[in-house]
């Protein structure tokens, strides 16, 4: 059987130990479904996801984590209609599934698209899951369109993945972006990502926005525990405005303080599509083709900002710690092997 590299996660031997990474050579996937692709993987990203994972209790032997990558279609499934093999494809992958710490990898043609000509491998594999949470919570759960272009948006966070994302896709859509920042690295950073305003989310965001003239705006995408701003939230978004989260609470938040405005409030979950095989999986890869094209006319700004060599458990362990620390700008990368 042929066997590939992959840095596998793996339950600690001692009683109530932590969860460790280990390298290892597992056999390379055979084709499963009609839909798949084996890609040779060449470049990947961590994500705050990869770490909340790592940390979690599973039944198997080890895991695979992983849910950014670039690579190259090495095969094709029966059912496959817009990939062949040799394409470079970027994706996020489906939480169900092995991920893309390893050489080889299946995943399901409609959430792949071909990858920005423009990129590199690690470049390319920055994108994928941030961008396709930040369209989503954009589009999909705040429902943006055309009506919406000089509106105002609140981005909490904007210097991570996801907010670097979203303020660009925010703009491009024609919005007024404020997005949030308390360091100087982090307000240059977002400032390059092209916000409008920067407040500082380490005070009161309602005196924080009063202070630009702001006293309430229709849409606010929370990149942080909710719980954090709630009450704050509450208390800035308009009637009949809208609120997304993409990060747990710690505790009930109080659905009840937005009664009065009827707002309304959602979480954007990126696997969502993957998990429950929805009837529009396949908007993601079409998503993702859009962010290409973006990519490729050089509308939207690189987010890689640290780039590591080789994908090994060292190093993976490394990029957990710096992704862990809350202070990471932009997106980590790893590849080679």
């Amino acid at each position: 059987m042929d066997t590939m590299k992959a840095v596998v996660l793996k339950h600690s031997a001692e009683p109530n130990g932590i969860n460790y990474f280990d390298d290892a050579e597992i056999a390379i996937p055979e084709l499963k479904e009609a839909h798949d692709l084996l890609v040779e993987v060449k470049g990947i990203s961590v994500n705050p996801v990869d770490t909340k994972t790592s940390k979690k209790n599973f039944e198997e032997d080890y895991r695979v984590l992983g849910w950014d990558a670039a690579g190259v279609v090495k095969k094709i499934g029966k059912a496959v209609t817009d990939f062949n093999v040799g394409d470079e494809v970027f994706y996020a992958g489906d939480y169900t599934r092995s991920g893309s710490n390893s050489q080889y990898q299946l995943i399901d043609e409609r959430l792949v698209a071909k990858k920005p000509e423009l990129l590199s491998m690690a470049e390319s594999a920055a994108i994928p899951l941030t961008a396709l949470t930040a369209w989503e919570a954009l589009f999909d759960r705040l429902e943006l369109t055309e009506k919406d272009r000089g509106k105002k948006i609140l981005i909490i966070n904007g210097a991570g993945g996801v907010g670097s994302a979203a303020i660009q896709l925010a703009k491009h859509a024609g919005l007024e972006v404020i997005t949030t920042a308390s360091r100087i690295e982090t307000l240059e950073w977002v400032n390059k990502m092209g916000a409008d305003r920067v407040i500082n989310h380490r005070q009161s965001l309602s005196e924080e926005l009063r202070k630009i003239g702001v006293k309430e705006l229709p849409y606010i995408l929370c990149l942080y525990n909710p719980n954090a701003y709630w009450e704050e939230m509450a208390k800035i978004i308009q009637p009949q405005g809208r609120i997304c989260s993409i990060v747990d609470a710690d505790r009930p938040v109080d659905l009840s303080l937005l009664k009065n405005k009827s707002v309304t409030f959602s979480w954007e979950f990126m696997f969502t599509r993957s998990m429950y095989q929805t009837e529009d999986m396949g908007r993601q890869g079409e998503i993702l083709t859009e962010i290409a094209k973006m990519y490729d006319q050089e509308i939207l700004n690189k987010t890689m900002t640290k780039h590591m060599h080789p994908i090994n458990a060292e190093n993976i362990e490394d990029a957990h710690k710096i992704v862990g620390s809350s202070k990471m700008i932009g997106k980590l990368v790893l590849t080679g092997w």
